[in-house]
């Protein structure tokens, strides 16, 4: 089984590195978001060509791009959001320079390659997704028939929808998020009384990672960037609900995986939506079968939670072998192992710790 599951985890590396060069990265994307999120000058002039009710194509410079282009005529001004408007009214693209600074060129034709797939329909936009995906620059259309600002780069696309809209369901999101977070703190707690009771249980451990990792994963999908200035409050809530989640999973997965801690936990990251809701699957990526009896654990979670530092807790776990030793033993023991002035403050914070619980 234990094999089986680090051959797994070594397939899901591989692939979570790979990284084709028409594939955009996250990084990218998060740049491409904030270039389009509101307040900004580039969505200002987007704003202001659908309400203008007029269509456009912007393609901003990389190198080779010329090699497409054909016809249209040079301005090399300044961006102006109000520019950007008034030349929408040609039919031929807009071009700006690489930092987007400047307009350089208007009412051009483009001819990407044909061969190129795409799902989209009309010529504008079939245009503006080859494109992107030929030159890998960002290509924006605005549609006049759907009033649609639509964004590509390299394998992206994004249709920019409207900040109320977008805040709604971020408020949604944050609300289910609210209550999972509430859910893994009852979690967690329950968790510790049963490790301070010496009854380690790797289906408790399993409920604390799945509830964990559906907020990580949550608040990853939340589109805060999309909002602009309007995202702040939400960025600073989002940043409270996930506050030490990522540090208690790696503390449980440490205690209670089979595996090394970085297998399991690419295997944890690995599960979608639909495989986190059921538990056994994270079980197994513990390398957990059909015995599901945990004897004993180290305790680098509850151990974490005093003033010891990560080696003296690897110390103490390596001489005690055990939590339920490690809590449960006496002031000459813990003198033996780290010295009388850390054990004097380690036992005072772990009898706080039991107090806290069990008071």
């Amino acid at each position: 089984m234990e094999e089986k599951i680090e051959v797994q985890a070594q397939i899901m590396q591989e692939e979570s590195e790979k990284n084709g060069k028409n594939k955009a990265t996250k990084e990218e994307i998060d740049h491409i978001l904030r270039v389009l999120s509101p307040g900004t000058n580039f969505r200002t002039a987007l704003e202001g060509v659908v309400s203008a009710k007029k269509g456009a194509i912007i393609v901003v410079e990389i190198e080779g791009i010329h090699s497409i282009l054909d016809g249209g005529f040079k301005i090399n001004s300044k961006f102006v959001p109000q520019k950007i408007v008034e030349l929408s009214k040609m039919d031929g693209a807009i071009i700006l320079s690489k930092d987007m600074k400047r307009i350089t060129q208007a009412n051009v034709m483009i001819y990407p390659d044909k061969k190129i797939s795409t799902k989209e329909t009309g010529t504008r936009h079939k245009t503006a997704e080859r494109t992107a995906k030929m030159m890998n620059t960002l290509v924006i259309t605005v549609s006049e028939r759907r009033n649609e600002i639509t964004a590509y780069y390299k394998n992206f696309r994004h249709i920019v929808k409207n900040v109320n809209e977008v805040l709604r369901k971020v408020n949604e999101q944050t609300q289910v998020i609210e209550k999972q977070r509430e859910l893994f703190d009852h979690h967690v707690e329950k968790l510790t009384q049963m490790e301070l009771r010496n009854y380690p249980n790797i289906e408790q451990a399993s409920i604390v990672l799945q509830k964990g990792r559906l907020i990580e994963k949550m608040a990853n999908d939340v589109k805060v960037l999309e909002l602009g200035n309007e995202g702040t409050i939400i960025k600073t809530r989002l940043k409270e609900l996930t506050a030490n989640i990522e540090k208690e999973i790696n503390l449980v997965i440490k205690d209670y995986t089979k595996l090394d801690f970085k297998k399991s936990r690419i295997l944890v990251n690995g599960l979608s939506y639909e495989e986190l809701i059921d538990s056994e699957n994270i079980i197994h990526s513990l390398a957990y079968e059909n015995n599901k009896k945990v004897d004993s654990i180290r305790g680098w979670r509850i151990l974490s939670k005093t003033s010891l530092e990560e080696s003296d807790i690897a110390i103490l776990t390596k001489a005690l072998t055990s939590l339920g030793k490690t809590i449960h033993s006496n002031m000459s023991a813990y003198k033996d192992i780290i010295g009388e002035e850390k054990a004097q403050v380690f036992k005072a914070e772990i009898d706080n710790i039991k107090r806290t619980y069990f008071s």
